[in-house]
């Protein structure tokens, strides 16, 4: 087999995390799938790297701000506030807010954008991050064990020098996330091969196929129980032969969750370590710049098994190793066989027996044979910092007070902006967003949308529940347990509208008939605005309820009042 220039990344912190005791997500996988490694020698084979950690600032890249600045701040003592009780972020138990999630979060992402920096660059053929994956992740919620979706990071991070990136996804659960992110774009392909139907996350039908520019751009191929290795070979090599037929893409990033491996705890496919590995073979065969992640799975010592022999497939050497596990540091774990293998159960294929695998197949292949040739798009350098960042000037804040001119300016952006909003909030209905799902799954119940405004699927049961709702404390207010003043009851945002997390410090002054601007109210003080305090409180401002003539002030030494 050929030879490829392999580039590997690790974090030696990643595997101290926990999700906590009794949760399925277990870091240590990586540490694990680490020693095995080291134990069956291959380190020296490849570029071993420890990626920057992503910063909160690279994070919001895709996710938005408040999002980003919550994972900042919330530990397992202040998640009840900074979640509104539950109804914001991190909601029900598949996320809880361990301890270190930020900095979990920045090792899984930092890794992610590092590899694809790297494929980008010319330096390297195959770059894998078994760290990264998480492909649950939306743009402003945790969802499926998944806080940041590196896999969109990394994407967003190849577009800026390829004109198209195919994802594909082979963990035994739908890849929303991502495909939510690029639903609307032809420069981004994703291919998801997933179990449907009463599991989680409830999405990813055939008919889930794009809006817009990125019609047909998104494919689903679901599968029911118990597929094994020559089924879902027969449906993965004609698929992902016709993808590169159509769209020719100039990288591939291919998420290898283990979860749809044979005896997985959370899992349901039938796959053995060979037929997992075996799509990792035939993208390589293909000479296209790969990178690959990590993602679900929580058969740990599965999990570690094949990470390491989808390694050696990536090396070209998985003819060469001993199957037979050398010492390591883990070694009592893999009895009583102590061998590197997932052999297959005896569930019956679902799949065959129906004969729906077949139409699957026909139909996908049909729906890809519709696309118009692959897109273009006119590439440009972009560049890699701001003009004040290359000329050595800092924030517009930091050069002095701002005069008139720029408050006049901002009065009229803010205004115009709010406009705007009001306008965007008329239309929301007919927006697709992150946290609404276009896809519908079949229920004991009957149908239900999968992600409705109030209702969320777990992980962990596979069932649906209702987001807690604000209770309203008696007196005609709704307590948002986070030390926000109460919402009077009308004034709760209506259904249908988005919630606002920034609101303007503006007023419009009907009698004077211009915008009144309070930089009190939008946060400055002393000619800064400090950002991480509006995130902290959503942006509301907080009126001070005493008499200015009474306010207490802070003064100096020499007596001079500080404004």
């Amino acid at each position: 087999m050929s030879k490829r220039r392999v580039t590997y990344y690790y974090d030696p912190d990643v595997g101290a995390f926990t999700y906590g005791l009794s949760h399925p997500m277990k870091p240590q996988r990586m540490r694990i799938t680490h020693e095995l490694l080291t134990a069956y020698d291959m380190l020296p084979k490849m570029h071993v790297l420890r990626a920057k950690r992503a910063t909160a600032e690279t994070m919001t890249r895709f996710h938005t701000d408040e999002y980003v600045h919550f994972l900042s701040k919330v530990t397992p003592e202040n998640a009840q506030q900074l979640t509104y009780q539950g109804t914001r972020f991190l909601v029900g138990e598949d996320n809880p807010a361990f301890d270190g999630v930020f900095e979990f979060c920045s090792i899984s992402a930092g890794g992610s954008i590092a590899a694809a920096q790297r494929l980008m660059n010319g330096q390297t053929d195959i770059a894998i991050n078994w760290a990264g994956g998480l492909h649950h992740a939306k743009k402003r919620e945790a969802s499926g064990f998944c806080y940041i979706n590196d896999i969109v990071l990394a994407i967003l991070e190849m577009l800026r020098t390829v004109p198209r990136v195919l994802y594909i996804d082979i963990d035994c659960h739908h890849g929303d996330g991502v495909e939510e992110a690029f639903y609307t774009t032809d420069r981004v392909m994703t291919c998801s091969f997933h179990k449907f139907g009463e599991y989680f996350p409830g999405t990813g039908t055939l008919d889930d196929r794009g809006r817009g520019k990125g019609r047909g751009y998104a494919l689903n191929v679901p599968l029911k129980d118990g597929i094994t290795d020559e089924a879902y070979k027969s449906v993965f090599q004609p698929v992902i032969d016709k993808i590169l037929e159509v769209f020719q893409p100039s990288a591939i990033v291919l998420q290898c969750g283990a979860d749809s491996l044979s005896g997985d705890k959370l899992g349901c496919l039938n796959l053995t370590m060979q037929g997992h590995a075996s799509c990792v073979q035939y993208i390589r065969t293909k000479n296209i710049p790969l990178l690959l992640l990590g993602g679900g799975g929580y058969t740990v010592k599965n999990v570690a098994r094949t990470w390491t022999y989808e390694t050696a497939c990536a090396l070209g050497i998985e003819n060469d190793i001993d199957l037979n596990l050398p010492w390591n540091e883990y070694f009592e774990w893999f009895g009583p066989r102590y061998r590197l293998e997932v052999p297959e159960s005896n569930m019956e294929d679902m799949n065959i027996r129906d004969g729906s695998l077949d139409r699957i197949r026909e139909t996908a292949l049909r729906y890809l044979s519709e696309l118009r040739p692959a897109p273009s798009v006119g590439l440009q350098d972009v560049p890699r910092e701001s003009l004040g960042q290359h000329l050595g000037v800092g924030d517009a804040y930091e050069q002095g007070p701002v005069d008139e001119l720029d408050e006049h300016l901002a009065q009229h952006a803010k205004f115009v902006y709010n406009l705007q909003e009001r306008a965007a909030e008329s239309d929301s209905d007919s927006d697709y967003d992150s946290d609404t799902s276009l896809a519908q799954t079949r229920t004991r119940g009957g149908s239900r949308s999968v992600r409705s405004g109030k209702q969320r699927m777990s992980l962990l049961t596979g069932e649906y529940y209702d987001v807690p709702r604000l209770e309203e404390n008696g007196n005609g207010y709704y307590d948002l347990g986070c030390g926000h003043e109460p919402w009077a009851q009308n004034d709760l945002p209506g259904l249908g509208v988005r919630r606002r997390f920034f609101h303007s410090g503006s007023r419009w002054d009907s009698a004077l008939e211009k915008v009144a601007l309070e930089r009190e109210r939008a946060g400055v003080r002393n000619g800064r605005v400090d950002v991480g305090a509006l995130m902290a409180v959503g942006g509301a401002e907080q009126d001070r309820m005493t008499d200015p003539e009474e306010m207490d002030v802070d003064t100096e030494e020499d007596g001079s009042s500080i404004a």
